[in-house]
């Protein structure tokens, strides 16, 4: 903590300092602290410059490159890690190259389908029975036709009746605890 040849302490500094060593020990810590600034003092004026501190002597941030064949070696030897992990984990018959073989649609079956859209598209815009059959038939659910309705109508109403002769309790009637 030296600013030009003076020491400076802060006062949690000598606090902290004070609290874990002893009075003896921190005179003999200002005394070298002194003596490096000094030293340092008497570098420079040998040398001609300015004091070279600590930090200044180490090597500056960002001074540090890499070339660029560095770099490439770099890259060459983190995609040959990458192509051999997966060629490991790929599995047994398939190629190892990442491609895989996509599911194409044959021109004549595109035709197909291309056709039967429009005869859709064109019974819709025309408004043909045709296009309101489709429509129709669709819809969601079974649906039940009109005698099929009367036929299920008929049961039930056979089953409501022999429950109500065995005299047992309707359906929804409240349970009894």
């Amino acid at each position: 903590m030296t600013e030009g040849n003076k020491l400076t302490v802060t006062y949690s500094c000598v606090i902290t300092l004070a609290m874990s060593i002893s009075l003896q020990t921190l005179k003999e810590a200002v005394q070298i602290k002194e003596q490096i600034s000094q030293l340092e003092a008497r570098l420079s004026r040998i040398l001609g410059g300015s004091a070279p501190s600590v930090k200044s002597s180490s090597v500056a941030k960002g001074a540090r490159g890499m070339s660029a064949a560095g770099r490439a070696n770099i890259i060459a030897a983190q995609k040959a890690r990458w192509a051999k992990a997966k060629a490991e984990s790929a599995p047994a018959g398939k190629p190892a190259t990442g491609t895989r073989k996509k599911n194409k649609l044959s021109a004549a079956g595109r035709a197909k389908i291309v056709a039967a859209q429009k005869a859709r598209w064109a019974a819709k815009k025309k408004g043909t029975p045709a296009a309101k059959a489709t429509s129709a038939s669709k819809k969601k659910g079974g649906g039940l036709t009109p005698e099929g309705r009367a036929r299920l109508a008929a049961t039930m109403k056979a089953r409501w009746a022999a429950r109500k002769k065995a005299g047992a309790p309707p359906l929804n009637a409240p349970k009894r605890k």
